[in-house]
C-alpha cells in the first residue's frame, strides 16, 4: 500500500514554504528525555506492547522512534511473540519524505541489532511509519493506548492560507494566533483510548495564552492531568532552543491527583530517573531536591481560565486554599472587583487644578491617578474628569453648560476621531466608560495598574472621594471592613495568587488587572476572629507586608507560604 493511501491521503501537496518551515521547525528531544516521556506513560517492556497502540504524530529523525522500537521489541521477546505481532502497534507521521525516511533506517537498524529476521523488520518498518499531515488525515477517535512525540514549532504565519483553513476546520482548538501544537494535541487527545495517555514535550505557553483557551477548556472538561514537569532551563533538545518547554502527561479519564514539578538546569537523566522514582513509588506530598521539586495535588487546576504558574510547593498551597476557600469577589459579601474610567482622549479630559476655571464646576470630577497612590495612602494631586454623564447615566445636554461646550468644541477634532465617536457621531464628546457617580462616595481599595507588588490603597469615599482612572483597580464591598481587607491583600499570600496567574514584564514587574484580582481566595470575614481582623488593620494602615502575612497566614489556616 502506499504511503499516501496508508494515511488517507491521495498526494501531499506541500509547498516549498510549508516544507522550509517544518525543516526549521524540527527541534530533536535528547534520548533521555524520551526514555522519561516513555516511563511516564507506562510504555515500558514488561507489558505485552504488542497489543497496545502507541502513535508518534510527528516523527522527525526518529528520537522518539528508536526507544519505541527498542522496547516493543524487548517486550515481543519477554512475551514469546513474533515481530510481525507488533505489524499494527506502532503508527508513526512526519510531512517531509526525508524524515520518513530517515526514521525507517533507524528503526531498521535497531530491529536489525536487536536480531529480528530482515523480512519481518521491513515489513514492520514499512507498516509504522509514512508520510502524512497528523492533523488532516481523518484519525480514528479512542483507537490509540498511548500518543507520545514532540510536537513542530511552525509559525502560525509560516503556513499557507488554505492548508491554515483546514487545520482550523480540523482543529476547533485552534483560535487566535493558535501554534501548530495546539492542534497536535487535539487529535492526539480525541484519537486516545479510554485510560490512553498522551505525554507531549512542549512550549508551555498555551497553558496561559489566549490562545490555549479552547484547548484547556476541552482537556479540563473532558481528561485527567497527570503530570506537568517545567524544563525552561534544561537541555533537553539535541540544539539549544528557548522554546520554554514542559512535559505534559495527560490520560483520557475523570480528573485524578496531578503531580506539578519543576527543574533547575542541571536537571539530566539520573535526576530524571529519581524523579520518576518518586512519582512512581513514594506517597510522599512533596519532594525537593537541588534539581527538581514536585508535588502531588488532590486534583489539576479546573476551567479554560489561563493555569497558574509557580513552584510545585506553592501551586500546592494556592489548589488547597482554592479549594477551602472563595473568590474575592462574591455575590455574598457584595464585593465586586472593576476599573477605573476610560476616557479615549485623556489629554482632554483629565484636567489639573488651576486649569478648571473654563469649565462649569459640577462638570469637574476628582479623579484618582496612580500617582496619588505611590506613597499608600492616598494623596490627591488635583487630577479632574470633565464630566459629560448626568446623575442618572445621560450624557448631559451640552446647551445648559455653556462652558463645557465651548471647552469640548475647541477639542472637538480630537474628540471626533475617536473610534467611539466615529460610531456614534451624535454622542462625540462621551467617554468610553460612564461615570458611576454613586463609586466616588462609595470606600474603595485601589489598585495600581502595575507595580513590583500587590499595593491596595484605601479610597475612604465619603465628600473626599475620588473616581479612579482606567490605570487604577477598585475593590467594593457591602461586608468587609476595607482595612482589614486591605491587610489581606496586602499580604505575601494574597499577592501569590496574583503572581502565579498575571502578566509578567520587565525588571518582574506585575499587572494587577481585575482578572487576576478576581483569582484572589478569602476567608470568609465572619470567620476571622477579632485578634487577626486588628493585625490585619494594624499592618494595612502601617504598610507592613510581613506582619500582613503573619496574620493572613492565620486566616486562611497555613503555617507557611512556600517559595
Amino acid at each position: 500500500m502506499a504511503t499516501g493511501e496508508l494515511f488517507g491521503l491521495d498526494s501531499l501537496d506541500l509547498p516549498e514554504s510549508l516544507r522550509e518551515a517544518v525543516r526549521h521547525g524540527e527541534v530533536f528531544t535528547r534520548r533521555w528525555v524520551v526514555e522519561t516521556m516513555l516511563d511516564l506513560v507506562g510504555y515500558t517492556s514488561d507489558r505485552d506492547l504488542a497489543e497496545t497502540v502507541i502513535v508518534e504524530p510527528a516523527c522527525g529523525g526518529g528520537a522518539f522512534l528508536g526507544p519505541i522500537a527498542e522496547r516493543l521489541g524487548a517486550s515481543c521477546r519477554a512475551h514469546g511473540r513474533s515481530l510481525l505481532d507488533a505489524v499494527h502497534a506502532v503508527e508513526a507521521f512526519d510531512l517531509l519524505d526525508r524524515n520518513v525516511q530517515l526514521s525507517r533506517e533507524l528503526v531498521t537498524q535497531q530491529l536489525l541489532a536487536d536480531g529480528w529476521e530482515p523480512a519481518h523488520v521491513e515489513k514492520v518498518v514499512h507498516a509504522w511509519i509514512g508520510q502524512g499531515d497528523y492533523l488532516l488525515h481523518g484519525y480514528r477517535s479512542e483507537s490509540a493506548d498511548f500518543v507520545v512525540g514532540n510536537p513542530p514549532y511552525i509559525r502560525l504565519e509560516d503556513v499557507p492560507d488554505a492548508r491554515m483553513s483546514a487545520y482550523r476546520s480540523a482543529c476547533p482548538t485552534m483560535g487566535g494566533r493558535a501554534d501548530i501544537y495546539v492542534g497536535f494535541y487535539e487529535v492526539g487527545l480525541r484519537s486516545l483510548k479510554p485510560q490512553g495517555r498522551l505525554a507531549f514535550i512542549c512550549a508551555d505557553r498555551w497553558m496561559r495564552n489566549q490562545y490555549g483557551r479552547g484547548l484547556r477548556e476541552m482537556v479540563t472538561s473532558r481528561y485527567s492531568v497527570e503530570f506537568v514537569l517545567t524544563m525552561h532551563d534544561v537541555d533537553v533538545f539535541d540544539e539549544h532552543v528557548s522554546a520554554y518547554p514542559a512535559i505534559t502527561v495527560i490520560r483520557n479519564a475523570p480528573q485524578g491527583s496531578a503531580i506539578a514539578a519543576d527543574t533547575a538546569p542541571t536537571f539530566g537523566p539520573e535526576q530524571a530517573a529519581e524523579l520518576f522514582s518518586w512519582v512512581a513509588g513514594s506517597t510522599e506530598p512533596l519532594v525537593n531536591k537541588a534539581t527538581y521539586h514536585a508535588a502531588r495535588l488532590p486534583h489539576w487546576f479546573p476551567g479554560d481560565d489561563s493555569w497558574p504558574a509557580a513552584s510545585p510547593a506553592r501551586l500546592a498551597v494556592l489548589e488547597d486554599l482554592s479549594d477551602r476557600f472563595k473568590l474575592l469577589e462574591d455575590q455574598a459579601t457584595g464585593t465586586r472587583v472593576g476599573i477605573g474610567i476610560a476616557t479615549g482622549a485623556d489629554k482632554v479630559f483629565i484636567v489639573q487644578h488651576g486649569d478648571t476655571e473654563e469649565i462649569e464646576s459640577d462638570r469637574l470630577l476628582p479623579l484618582a491617578m496612580v500617582r496619588d497612590t505611590t506613597s499608600g495612602a492616598l494623596s490627591w494631586h488635583g487630577s479632574y474628569l470633565v464630566n459629560p454623564w448626568d446623575a442618572q447615566g445621560n450624557l448631559v445636554d451640552l446647551s445648559a453648560y455653556p462652558r463645557l461646550a465651548r471647552y469640548f468644541t475647541q477639542h472637538g477634532d480630537a474628540l471626533r476621531k475617536r473610534y467611539i465617536a466615529v460610531k456614534q457621531p451624535d454622542r462625540w464628546y462621551k467617554t468610553i466608560d460612564k461615570v458611576d457617580h454613586q463609586l466616588t462616595r462609595r470606600p474603595k481599595l485601589l489598585f495600581p495598574d502595575m507595580k513590583l507588588t500587590i499595593h491596595p490603597v484605601l479610597d475612604e469615599g465619603g465628600s473626599s472621594g475620588l473616581y479612579p482612572h482606567h490605570n487604577l483597580y477598585y475593590i467594593v464591598s457591602d461586608v468587609w471592613d476595607l482595612r482589614v481587607l486591605g491587610g489581606l491583600l496586602l499580604s505575601k499570600v494574597a499577592e501569590a495568587f496574583v503572581a502565579a496567574y498575571a502578566v509578567k514584564m520587565r525588571g518582574g514587574t506585575m499587572r494587577f488587572q481585575a482578572q487576576y484580582l478576581r483569582r484572589i481566595r478569602v476567608p470568609d470575614p465572619a470567620t476571622i476572629n477579632e485578634v487577626d481582623r486588628a493585625a490585619l488593620a494594624e499592618a494595612f494602615e502601617r504598610r507592613d507586608v510581613q506582619a500582613a502575612t503573619r496574620a493572613a497566614l492565620r486566616a486562611y489556616g497555613l503555617t507557611e507560604l512556600p517559595d
